[in-house]
């Protein structure tokens, strides 16, 4: 692994199309959940939303942790 890919690998995130398969919900979905509380276009977040959530923070961690004993490996 060179410089450039483990930057970008360590600057990897989720986007709403993640999140939203994920959620088993369309990308509008998400986004409209996440507007401001008093937007007339606002949606409830999909039930179950915080499994999802956690279930793509385990993923991070372990993606990280990949990350970590990849690098360490190279020394």
């Amino acid at each position: 692994m060179d410089f450039n890919e483990a930057v970008d690998a360590v600057c990897a995130s989720f986007d709403h199309e993640d999140v939203a398969n994920a959620l088993g919900v369309s990308v509008q979905t998400v986004r409209q959940a996440r507007l401001k509380r008093d937007a007339i276009a606002r949606r409830k977040p999909p039930a179950e939303w915080h499994h999802a959530i956690i279930r793509l923070a385990e993923r991070r961690i372990m993606r990280d942790r990949k990350l970590i004993e990849e690098l360490r490996a190279q020394g």
